[in-house]
């Protein structure tokens, strides 16, 4: 896991740091020769180089500055631009056309606010430079939550190919569009204590943690998933969770559904189950009672894909979150069961069972929560956390899972593909198989860290196998499922000596 941290936090880490002994003129040297350095990388040598380094007035201007002067002794030729004195427009356009690297170091992580002034004009023309170095986070971008204000010509912010973090990843760099504009990114070791990190960029290494075996002596029902959903004209819903289920290692999934749902041949393997219901497709009470007889047969548990919002079928819902003696992972129509007082996910926390796991959009989101998400993607989903006592998982472009004791994580490896129907499905079905094999990983029930760390995992696995379809917009959901074992075979291998086929995504 790669620590994150928010600029609030990463200014505590410094001040610790320099509380320790460490003199800040010291960090500031680290990290402009962590600049120099990356930018001869990015070169490939500096001897003759063209190098135009634009500083601002902070700490980030100057760490420009000791790179500057770094890669001036190395042979570089730098042209310093101060966007408090900066060159006059005609200058800097010679200086940027002339250029083999552009470097930004105008303003870091604690920007807030939009470019102004000489500010504008270099991100104006910063398209001239052949390469963009970006110091800690790109000039323009928040660095708590990825917003950009202004309309600049590329949008308000700097628009980097590549961008050095220093100490830690700042959320701004894994939520859109600031992940977008700082292009590849690499951390630097500049020896700040980040003291205790709760926020944490989930990659294919910490996926690779998750269960992705199953036990020689193992039964199909091992690690069985149960998925409660469909209704009519939806019946495809619960069907895409369930072959992902399959895909994702679940040894045998049953949907269970109010409406006629019928085997196929892309899923034969799935078996189905009718509940009582109503003429018009909605559950009966009953259907609460009749599922919970047979849930101790399963690992785990997925209600809402294609349930519809009859009140009925509600009140089952909530019947069945409250007291389903497994993970339940909560999608779709069942989100709207539980608003607007989340008692019977109290009711569940309270008595000790396996986490739920909500898994909302932005509108699910405000359905649920009577409030918008804002544009800290963190500080939305943790809040929901605490207010549930459950595992928030809240879907868009930044992942961002939450746990109701603090830990939080962020998938950044999902792609604009993921916005396609039946995505969210497929999603809900990687993340119940995976909580089903826990506890034949551990021959014990799954803790919720346990529970916590296997969505993380499922929601890694999810991004990856969107981008292994290699279809961009044109994926279905059908199309990611097929790719799901090409991840998880991937995953096997990571951490060890061969050449893997999957890539480590920040």
């Amino acid at each position: 896991m790669d620590p994150v941290l928010t600029p609030a936090a990463m200014r505590e880490a410094d001040r610790r740091t320099i509380a320790a002994g460490v003199d800040e003129n010291v960090l500031i040297d680290r990290a402009g020769r962590a600049v120099a350095w990356h930018a001869r990388t990015m070169l490939g040598g500096t001897y003759g180089r063209r190098v135009v380094v634009l500083c601002g007035k902070g700490n980030n201007g100057n760490d420009g500055r000791v790179a500057a002067r770094v890669l001036a002794r190395w042979g570089a030729r730098v042209t310093l631009c101060d966007v408090e004195s900066p060159l006059t427009v005609a200058q800097l356009q010679r200086a940027l056309d002339e250029c083999d690297l552009a470097i930004d170091a105008m303003y870091g992580s604690g920007f807030r606010g939009e470019l102004t002034g000489m500010a504008v004009t270099i991100d104006a023309e910063l398209y001239r430079a052949p390469k963009i170095l970006a110091v800690d986070i790109p000039s323009g971008v928040d660095g708590a939550t990825g917003e950009i204000r202004g309309a600049g010509l590329v949008g308000g912010a700097v628009l980097a190919h590549e961008t050095l973090a220093l100490a830690a990843l700042k959320p701004g760099l894994l939520f859109e569009p600031g992940r977008f504009h700082a292009g590849r990114v690499t951390v630097a070791d500049i020896g700040v204590d980040v003291g205790a990190v709760d926020i944490w960029n989930w990659t294919c290494v910490d996926a690779a943690l998750a269960p992705l075996e199953r036990w020689p002596q193992e039964h199909k029902w091992s690690s069985a998933v149960l998925v409660v959903g469909g209704s009519k004209g939806m019946s495809g819903a619960p069907l895409l969770a369930a072959r992902a289920a399959q895909r994702s290692g679940s040894g045998m999934v049953v949907v269970a559904s109010p409406h006629q749902c019928e085997s196929t041949s892309w899923a034969p393997e799935v078996v189905f189950r009718s509940v009582p219901a109503a003429p018009d497709g909605a559950m009966l009470d009953n259907a609460a009672e009749e599922l919970l007889n047979d849930i101790g047969r399963f690992s785990a548990l997925v209600v809402g894909p294609g349930l519809g919002r009859m009140r009925s079928s509600q009140r089952v819902v909530r019947s069945i979150v409250a007291t389903a003696p497994i993970p339940v992972v909560i999608d779709a129509d069942a989100l709207h069961a539980l608003s607007p007082d989340f008692a019977e996910l109290r009711i569940r926390s309270n008595a000790g069972l396996p986490p739920a796991i909500l898994t909302p959009h932005a509108g699910e989101y405000r359905a649920l929560s009577g409030r918008e998400i804002g544009s800290d993607r963190i500080e939305a989903a943790r809040w929901l956390a605490v207010e549930t006592q459950s595992i928030v998982l809240l879907k868009g472009p930044g992942t961002v899972i939450a746990s109701p004791h603090g830990f939080t994580a962020v998938v950044a490896n999902g792609g604009s593909e993921l916005a396609t129907a039946g995505s969210g499905d497929a999603l809900c079905g990687i993340i119940s198989a995976m909580c089903a094999q826990l506890g034949t990983a551990t021959a014990s029930p799954a803790s919720a860290d346990d529970v916590v760390m296997a969505v993380a995992s499922a929601v890694w696995v999810h991004g990856d196998a969107a981008q292994r379809t290699r279809l961009g917009p044109s994926m279905t959901a059908s199309d990611l499922i097929e790719t799901i074992p090409a991840t998880l075979h991937a995953l096997r291998f990571v951490g060890q000596t061969v050449s893997l086929p999957c890539e480590a995504n920040q």
